[in-house]
C-alpha cells in the first residue's frame, strides 16, 4: 500500500467547448490533475490525498465534493472563512493553450501557514508531490515552511517528487523563481522538469545539462520531458533516452505534463522499471492531449 499526498491549488477551470464562445466549468490545477489521474491508475489499496485550502462557500464545497467523488482524500484541505477558490480560463490556438487567471485571493495561498498541519498531512505518507506552481502561490515565509516540512519528511524516509512547472508570471521576478525552484529541488528525490521551460529560464544547453543541474542539487532521479521529442532519464548518474508515444493531432495540451507525471508515478508504485514507468506516462499523456480540458477519462 502506497499513500501519496499531492500539495497545491485546485481551481475552477473554464475550458472551451466545440461551440465558439462557450465554456465548460470543471475543477483542475497542476498537482490536482496528477492526483486525479493517479487515483484512476492505482489500485484501491493505495491512497491519494490532496493538501490545499479552500473557502467555506458553495463553489468550495462543490470542489471538495468533486475531489471526494473522484476518490481523492480531502482531510488535508483547510477551510478559510474569508477566502474562496481561484479560477482560470483556457484559450486554444492550434492545440496549444494559454491561460487567464483570477486567483489573487485564493485560499490555496494559505495552505502552508500551519507547520503542524503540514506535519500531520505528511506523517503517514510515502510520497509527497508538489510543483513550482505550489511554490509560486505561497508567500516567502510559507514556502520556507513547506520546504522545511518536506525536508523533514524526506529525512524520515519519505520520497519527495517535484515538477518545476515554471510559470514566470506567478513570480515577482525571474531571479526569485529560479532561486525558489532550486531550493525546492534540493529537498527532492525525483524531479520531472520540461526541457523547453528549463532552457528558457536556466539557460540549459541540452537535456543533459538540465538533468545534471538537478542531480547536483542532490536529486536521485530526473526525467526531462521534451514534448514530442525524446526524453532523458537520469538515475543515479546513469542516463538513457526514451521516445514519447506518437500523437497524430494534439487537440489540447492542457495537463500533458501532469498526466505524464501520474502515469510515471503510478508505474513506479506498481513495481515497473523506470523505462516502463516513463512509457506509461507518455502513453497516458498522448491520450490526454487528444481531448479537451485537463481531466480526460481515458
Amino acid at each position: 500500500m502506497t499513500r501519496f499526498v499531492a500539495i497545491g491549488e485546485c481551481m475552477v477551470e473554464m475550458s472551451p467547448t466545440d461551440q465558439p464562445g462557450h465554456f465548460r466549468m470543471g475543477f483542475a490545477g497542476d498537482t490536482m490533475n496528477t492526483a486525479w489521474y493517479l487515483r484512476r491508475l492505482l489500485p484501491e489499496t493505495d491512497s491519494v490525498d490532496y493538501m490545499s485550502a479552500v473557502g467555506t462557500d458553495a463553489i468550495s464545497a462543490s470542489m471538495t465534493d468533486f475531489l471526494a467523488d473522484a476518490g481523492i482524500g480531502t482531510s488535508c484541505i483547510a477551510r478559510r472563512t474569508d477566502r474562496t477558490v481561484g479560477l482560470y480560463m483556457i484559450q486554444l490556438q492550434d492545440g496549444e493553450r494559454s491561460f487567464s487567471y483570477w486567483r489573487g485571493q485564493s485560499a490555496a495561498r494559505t495552505l502552508a501557514q500551519d507547520a503542524e498541519a503540514l506535519h500531520r498531512a505528511l506523517s503517514a505518507a510515502d510520497v509527497a508531490y508538489f510543483s513550482g506552481i505550489t511554490m509560486a502561490i505561497l508567500p516567502p515565509e510559507d514556502r520556507s515552511r513547506l520546504l522545511a516540512a518536506l525536508s523533514a519528511f524526506r529525512t524520515a524516509g519519505g520520497e519527495v517528487v517535484f515538477d518545476p512547472n515554471l510559470r514566470p508570471r506567478l513570480w515577482g521576478s525571474p531571479d526569485e523563481m529560479i532561486a525558489a525552484i532550486s531550493r525546492a529541488a534540493a529537498v527532492s528525490d525525483t524531479v520531472l522538469p520540461s526541457w523547453e521551460d528549463e532552457a528558457a529560464w536556466f539557460g540549459d544547453a541540452d537535456l543533459l545539462a538540465t538533468a545534471r543541474r538537478y542531480a547536483d542539487s542532490g536529486v536521485r532521479t530526473v526525467v526531462v520531458k521534451n514534448g514530442p521529442a525524446p526524453m532523458l532519464l537520469w538515475d543515479k548518474g546513469e542516463t538513457s533516452h526514451h521516445l514519447p508515444a506518437a500523437v497524430t493531432a494534439a487537440v489540447d495540451t492542457t495537463a500533458a505534463g501532469d498526466s505524464f507525471n501520474a502515469g510515471f508515478l503510478a508505474g513506479r508504485a506498481k513495481g515497473a522499471t523506470l523505462a516502463q514507468a516513463i512509457r506509461a506516462g507518455a502513453e497516458l499523456a498522448a491520450k490526454v492531449i487528444q481531448s479537451r480540458g485537463a481531466l480526460v477519462r481515458t
